[in-house]
């Protein structure tokens, strides 16, 4: 086998060599490793592929590496990832240890398939931001309008023949969008529609997508209040110069504003500012959260967009990976530029549409 293959395969041949002989005397199976993780069989067995390379994302190699760090994880025959917090000492170096060769190993396989693709890699649809494990639930969580402007859309009554209760949403636009290539990225999972004011016990710990900004969308105010950024989201639309976003850097805070022109008594968006996040959900740790924002709708279409474009969602997707890599959270603030009634979907890899990134630049030893 050549070097390049080996770093090609070393991952997916490591996670083989775990269940198979980890412990002596103890073979676990895919099966055991699927009711521990809560994944399927056959996406176990794709992560095992010298074949199809399939590289599992991070928080994956994390269960692993807690999983295998402790023969207590098979204890009484039911197969299960403890909590760090009851790991002993030797447990958590065993899992440290594990989790550094694993992340190691994955970073090669990255690199090594990164090097071999003649395009933007990964494919978006089925590897990106909006690719989550075969079967998981996942939740859309949209702004709506508030009820005060609801009731001057007829069809927004329900009392009304034709009720249509698609109004109540603030962010048609970016939901129309999502939904289908959400839906088209994750065809064996349960995608669910949510407006705040319908939110059910379990929708909370799924992997949870939420549009839309602090002022129309309350769960995104909620979460953003439970997770440490340093990018906040100001309403201030009695200001002088409207609402903006504020990032501290370095000591300093700077306000990011939205670009508008006028004309006589009318004032036209020229350029929006929009923001992404994906991390940990903060309800289920095993899960994600991803918010797409902006002081306007165009904002929150625009960073939509960039990664559901079939023009742009490649490199950006690709800029993600390559940028923030094995970062467990991520951010970008970025411009969208409006151009008539278009708004004109970001391209990441041009600085001058990245106005912050979070976590700061990564210097590789």
């Amino acid at each position: 086998m050549s070097g390049d293959e080996s770093a090609r395969t070393a991952l997916a041949r490591r996670l083989r060599e775990l269940r198979d002989s980890r412990w002596p005397g103890l073979r676990v199976t895919q099966a055991q490793l699927r009711d521990a993780f809560g994944v399927s069989v056959p996406l176990i067995s794709s992560w095992e592929s010298t074949h199809l390379i399939k590289i599992p994302p991070v928080h994956r190699l994390e269960k692993y590496a807690a999983f295998f760090a402790t023969r207590r994880s098979l204890a009484n025959g039911h197969a299960r990832v403890l909590p760090l917090s009851d790991m002993t000492a030797d447990e958590l170096a065993e899992h440290r240890a594990l989790l550094d060769e694993l992340t190691r190993l994955r970073k090669n396989a990255l690199r090594f398939q990164s090097a071999e693709s003649s395009g933007p890699a990964p494919d978006a649809l089925h590897e990106g931001p909006w690719h989550f494990a075969d079967g998981e639930p996942i939740t859309i969580i949209c702004s709506q309008i508030p009820h005060d402007e609801r009731e001057k859309i007829t069809y927004a009554d329900p009392s009304s023949p034709d009720y249509i209760e698609l109004y109540k949403y603030s962010d048609l636009d970016s939901l129309f969008e999502l939904w289908g290539h959400v839906r088209a990225s994750n065809p064996h999972s349960l995608v669910t529609l949510r407006a705040t004011e319908d939110l059910r016990a379990d929708d909370l710990t799924t992997h949870v997508v939420l549009l839309g900004g602090v002022d129309y969308n309350e769960v995104t105010a909620y979460m953003l209040s439970r997770i440490e950024l340093p990018v906040r989201q100001v309403p201030d639309w009695e200001g002088e110069r409207g609402p903006y976003f504020e990032v501290d850097e370095g000591g300093d805070t700077h306000r990011h504003y939205t670009v508008t022109s006028s004309s006589g008594d009318s004032v036209r968006l020229t350029e929006d500012v929009g923001f992404f996040y994906r991390g940990v959900n903060p309800d289920n740790t095993s899960h994600t959260l991803t918010i797409c924002n902006g002081m306007h709708s165009r904002g929150v279409y625009g960073v939509v967009r960039a990664l559901t474009d079939a023009r742009f969602r490649d490199r950006n997707t690709a800029y993600l990976r390559d940028r923030f890599r094995d970062a467990e959270a991520y951010s970008i603030l970025t411009r969208v530029r409006v151009q008539g009634r278009v708004a004109v979907t970001p391209d990441w890899t041009v600085a001058s549409y990245r106005l912050h990134e979070w976590p700061g630049p990564i210097h590789e030893a």
